[in-house]
């Protein structure tokens, strides 16, 4: 067999063993390849020290000398070149505390994490697979090299990891492999709220989210996401839903396309649900105000997993504002769509819209077809008022407040006051957009 990697890749490892020292590329590279994807980064492993890689190329960056890698630019195209090592003691479950050089590939991917990722190519030695890692991808299998447990213990990240690959891959996760997931779940505790946040991000976007199913039944999600266990012991017994919160939700997940805020605003958009959960005489579950409690645990997960206040503020929007809808179709009405694109913006609106819909398909048969025809009419409407180019926001008014100030006006909060009072009217009626009408209004009204 033979992988095609880039000119330089093959010139940097050409160099490396024209002057006596063993390089692969090696890693996510090796299994993309043989997946037939295309990788994204050419990682090399190399028996040489990175003094000797600083030595044999003009241009390079210290990415981590204590750890071996060295980046090697060639002409703009970045290549991350690390030496064979062995890591030492792992004290906390993320990191060793010192990492010693080796001469010996056989003891560098020892300390890989599964086997689908310890494989090593040259064009002049092949594929070189020291622990069946070829099999297990052909037979979609993760599994850790070596002793499962101990590849937990070293970084205790690799759980999320291997739930990750398997979500991605649509592989399954080995027996032993997965009870030391179960017995060290604990140590995720010490994992950092980032590393957290990236692994489950990367479940979530696959096109396997269904893998936090497993990652609950394992007990994982308990420690990385409490909500989620909440919701998965939340049912529903009520006309309109057919699953427990949890299972709702990831049929949500399922039908949304995979997008950040998306997914996390379907993840959480029932979140408040299991607070609450009231039950009538008749054994009707109801959640009333479930949204509001959402919002607040939507903004309490997304900080506490370190998302940037764009990120928390667009999926807490849509989680506050998810159970809006018309009820009726009589009751649909422009005036309404155009306060809502007021008070959200009009993208949200279209992403809100995106959410109502796999909201929709979670849910049970139970009036689902007049629920996806009042969508689809609302969305139409804002179709058309966006087409027209209506007025939503006071600056598409066709006044300001220095027009105010020219009419004698002070500046100040009254001013503000009346632009909102002008905006309002606007909302229930466009045509009044228009500068000699609103200036006249103005004049006559006492705002």
């Amino acid at each position: 067999m033979r992988i095609n990697m880039p000119d330089n890749a093959r010139a940097i490892i050409d160099k490396l063993t024209r002057q006596g020292h063993e390089a692969y590329i090696v890693g996510g590279c090796v299994r993309d390849s043989l997946l037939g994807n295309e990788p994204k980064d050419w990682d090399i492993t190399t028996s040489a020290s990175p003094f000797e890689v600083k030595k044999l190329f003009s241009h390079t960056i210290d990415t981590g000398l204590q750890h071996g890698t060295v980046t090697i630019l060639l002409d703009g195209e970045a290549y991350e070149v690390t030496t064979y090592r062995v890591d030492g003691k792992y004290e906390d479950h993320r990191r060793p505390t010192e990492v010693t050089f080796t001469k010996s590939l056989e003891e560098d991917v020892l300390r890989r994490d599964f086997t689908i990722n310890a494989m090593a190519y040259n064009d002049e030695e092949g594929l070189i697979d020291l622990h069946g890692g070829a099999k297990d991808l052909k037979e979609g299998i993760i599994r850790c090299v070596g002793i499962a447990s101990q590849r937990f213990d070293e970084d205790a990240l690799r759980i999320l990891r291997a739930l990750r690959f398997a979500a991605r891959f649509d592989f399954e996760i080995e027996d032993s492999t997965k009870k030391a997931m179960i017995e060290k779940k604990e140590f995720l505790k010490d994992i950092s709220a980032e590393r957290i946040r990236e692994e489950l991000t990367k479940i979530l976007l696959s096109d396997h989210p269904e893998m936090l199913l497993s990652a609950y039944e394992m007990g994982i999600t308990k420690i990385i996401l409490p909500e989620w266990d909440l919701m998965m012991a939340t049912p529903q017994n009520n006309p309109h839903h057919k699953y427990s919160v949890g299972l709702h939700t990831l049929t949500g997940i399922q039908n949304i396309e995979s997008t950040v805020v998306l997914r996390y605003a379907m993840l959480l958009h029932d979140a408040g649900k299991p607070d609450c959960k009231t039950t009538d005489e008749k054994g009707i579950d109801h959640f009333k105000k479930h949204p509001l409690r959402s919002k607040e645990i939507a903004r309490d997960v997304l900080h506490r997993l370190k998302f940037d206040n764009d990120t928390v503020k667009k999926v807490s929007t849509l989680v506050e504002w998810h159970d809006w809808r018309f009820v009726h179709q009589e009751e649909i009405s422009k005036k309404t769509v155009r306060r809502l694109a007021n008070k959200i913006g009009s993208d949200a609106c279209y992403q809100l819209f995106k959410v109502q819909k796999a909201d929709i398909m979670a849910q049970s048969d139970y009036q689902q077809k007049e629920k996806l025809e009042i969508l689809t009419k609302t969305k139409a409407l804002l179709d058309e008022i966006i087409e027209a180019g209506e007025c939503l926001t006071l600056k598409d008014l066709q006044i300001n407040g220095k027009d105010l100030i020219a009419m004698g006006l002070a500046p100040g909060k009254e001013i503000g006051f009346i632009l909102n009072g002008l905006l309002k009217a606007v909302l229930d009626d466009p045509k009044l957009n228009d500068r000699e009408l609103l200036l006249e209004k103005v004049k006559r009204e006492n705002f």
